[in-house]
């Protein structure tokens, strides 16, 4: 029986390779927003260790925008274009 929490799943396999919020949720079983939460969780557990997390930001599939105010997030539009076509953000642990 695996005795590890779901964010320590999480955080193994965001080692592994970067993942979408609709990735980790679809892989581990929850919801997006809650995989939001666990991806900040993994996020703030990092600091004064030897790892970081990577966030490549959403962007507008449309304009290319890519300077939201919340990297760890998936806007619903474009605070440019106003398209609600965003590509979702991804992430990964990786050591610096």
């Amino acid at each position: 029986m695996d005795d590890q929490t779901t964010r320590e799943r999480i955080q193994d396999a965001l080692r592994e390779k970067p993942r979408t919020p609709s990735a980790v949720a679809e892989e581990f079983e929850v919801a997006r927003g809650t995989a939001l939460t666990h991806v900040r969780h993994i996020s703030e557990s990092l600091d004064g260790t030897d790892e970081e997390l990577l966030v490549r930001p959403p962007a507008c599939r449309d304009c290319g925008f890519d300077g939201f105010d919340d990297p760890v997030n998936v806007p619903s539009r474009c605070p440019e274009c106003r398209s609600e076509s965003i590509e979702e953000p991804a992430f990964v642990v990786e050591s610096p």
